[in-house]
């Protein structure tokens, strides 16, 4: 025993002085829970305590403490490994989670992405260009409207054909209802067209509901499932991953995360969050706002969830970026120099006001990357 530890880098705020002190309250906050002077001198301070395994400048005002945790303190579940990353000191000004170096050991007890990329594009049977992806919106519609639509997309060529995340189990369209219906759509247009696309259920709901849910959408032909990890919790969006009997490729959709990340002295680095975190938690795909579009992302900031989708991590499997949030078609070249290829691009609103139509802009969309008709 406590012969291995596993690394953490944050960004901590404050003059050299005070950053440091803040590094050694990390030390005591995410562990002991207690002053420095009343850490038992003995395996407690040696092997339980954090360490400070570097400690260096970023800028003024700013820098970055490496620290490192015993495994044995994780106890080999995933919760608790988020609890030691970012639990209480979550609560303190001036402290930002960069990123996680875990070493084999600590790995192996996580299966992450059933799928991930290589997974995905054979589900699909696309394996060079960008994957396409579009919401079922807007939130009001009827389930037949919907499955309508649904129809349409997968018509045009449309690879993922997901719920919007407000669209959930409303009167106007009840999920079992919807679930039926849209898959049954997307599957009557693929026979049509003999494109692989599949109908995304989004399945975040009451804790007692949603692995009911998942059975529910694979049974009746959903070919994936929309999770939103900051609603429902990380570890459930785990167990479904890992569950075989459910067995369905796993998009996190960033709703009620977007606190963790918008403050850079703060929270928890894009990197981090949706890049490693959300593989560990078994997403194959992970959404999140792009630049340039509704939401205040930056490039850097996209470029570091990227990163994070396909840094080595033993065998965790590399996932798929999902940018959205108000991507144009006319940029879409663009993105595709900024991407390349490993991608998938969420686009709604830009192509129902295709002005030939909604059918023609997915067409031109598969086109725009390099797919074929």
């Amino acid at each position: 025993m406590f012969k291995e530890r596993f690394s953490v880098a944050y960004s901590v705020t404050g003059n050299k002085n005070e950053a440091y002190e803040k590094a050694k309250d990390i030390c005591l906050e995410q562990t002991v829970e207690i002053p420095d002077s009343l850490v038992p001198d003995n395996f407690i301070r040696k092997h339980i305590l954090g360490k400070i395994e570097s400690f260096n400048k970023i800028t003024n005002n700013r820098y970055k403490a490496v620290i490192s945790y015993a495994i044995e303190n994780i106890g080999n579940e995933f919760t608790q490994l988020l609890n030691t990353l970012f639990g209480n000191i979550s609560i303190k000004p001036g402290i930002r989670l960069e990123e996680m170096m875990l070493p084999p050991k600590v790995l192996r007890n996580f299966k992450g992405p059933r799928f991930g990329r290589t997974g995905l594009r054979r589900l699909l049977h696309e394996r060079k260009r960008p994957l396409l992806c579009t919401p079922l919106k807007p939130l009001g519609l009827s389930s037949k409207g919907l499955a309508e639509l649904a129809y349409q997309l997968a018509l045009g060529g449309i690879d993922i054909i997901k719920d919007d995340h407000g669209i959930a189990d409303q009167c106007f369209s009840p999920f079992e209802e919807r679930v039926k219906l849209c898959a049954k759509a997307v599957q009557r247009a693929n026979k049509k067209t003999g494109y692989s696309c599949i109908y995304v259920a989004n399945i975040s709901s009451h804790a007692n509901q949603i692995f009911k849910k998942a059975v529910f959408a694979k049974r009746h032909g959903a070919g994936g499932l929309m999770i939103a990890p900051g609603i429902v919790g990380l570890d459930t969006m785990r167990q479904i991953a890992e569950d075989d009997s459910i067995g369905l490729p796993i998009f996190s959709h960033p709703a009620l995360q977007g606190t963790c990340v918008i403050n850079k002295y703060n929270g928890i680095s894009h990197y981090a969050l949706f890049g490693q975190i959300a593989r560990l938690a078994g997403a194959d795909a992970v959404i999140y706002p792009n630049f340039g579009g509704r939401f205040s992302f930056t490039r850097e900031e996209c470029r570091d969830i990227i990163d994070g989708t396909k840094v080595k991590m033993g065998n965790v499997k590399p996932i798929l970026p999902c940018p959205g949030g108000g991507i144009n078609l006319k940029n879409v070249p663009e993105l595709i120099r900024f991407y390349g290829n490993d991608v998938i691009f969420l686009i709604g609103g830009s192509l129902f006001s295709h002005d030939r139509g909604l059918v023609e802009g997915c067409k031109h969309f598969r086109k725009i990357v390099g797919g074929s008709h």
